[in-house]
């Protein structure tokens, strides 16, 4: 019992330490190739993924993929860039297989790993909160996916801690994920909705119902839990009399 236990202590040791070297190298070739200057602009990831022609592509979507669980970039500044770059469509769909990649990866290594992973990598309060909230509120997690104000690579992360499938987490992702992508994609262009005369109107009214929702779903995210939850309930049983 106490050798099983010894293994564990030295096996998350291990992996923290790996984490930590992968981090530290990533940092110190992001800094050496001059990248790391250039990830907080739109117009400067925008020019170096130019600069890469064809091979900018793959680039892109590892940058999406590191960005769910090693690189503190936020999706969205990569999803613009890559919509002034290759169009909102294409944009999308790089974006969406990387994305797609570093979440399952994030909740890989929770499942895997445990507590003292998440810890390291999303901070104690974070992952005790999160924890907590998605431990008695599981299937609130596909709203906190769709909403902008959630952290969704934190969820990822701390939704392998607690007792979620990889086939409600993988179903929950192929939903949510490109409705957010998409939207981020086609709507940031300006093209769609223009930033200027009747377009800051429905600007003005998408930030209010967005901030309606996030508020509506913190208040009643129990009577949402219990919808949702009837509603995976409902489909199960006719998956069960379809078989």
């Amino acid at each position: 019992m106490q050798i099983s236990r010894s293994k564990k202590i030295i096996r998350s040791m291990f992996v923290v330490l790996c984490i930590a070297l992968f981090l530290t190298l990533t940092y110190f070739i992001l800094v050496w190739t001059g990248l790391w200057e250039k990830l907080n602009s739109v117009e400067k990831i925008k020019n170096m993924i130019l600069d890469l022609g064809f091979y900018g592509r793959i680039v892109f979507v590892i940058l999406q993929f590191l960005q769910v669980t090693f690189l503190p970039l936020p999706s969205p500044i990569l999803i613009i860039a890559g919509s002034l770059i290759y169009g909102p469509f294409q944009a999308g769909i790089l974006s969406l297989s990387g994305i797609l990649l570093g979440s399952a990866l994030a909740f890989f290594l929770g499942k895997v790993f445990g507590i003292k992973l998440v810890s390291f990598m999303v901070g104690k309060e974070s992952q005790k909160k999160w924890s907590k909230f998605l431990s008695s509120c599981k299937y609130s997690f596909v709203i906190m996916m769709l909403l902008p104000c959630f952290p969704d690579d934190i969820l990822c992360l701390v939704a392998g801690l607690t007792d979620m499938s990889w086939t409600f987490f993988m179903v929950t992702q192929f939903v949510t994920r490109p409705i957010g992508i998409f939207s981020v994609s086609y709507l940031s262009s300006g093209e769609i909705i223009p930033y200027s005369g009747w377009g800051l109107v429905v600007w003005a009214f998408i930030i209010i119902i967005s901030l309606l929702l996030i508020y509506l779903a913190t208040k009643y995210n129990k009577e949402i839990e219990n919808f949702i939850k009837n509603i995976f309930k409902k489909t199960n049983k006719k998956s069960s009399k379809n078989n």
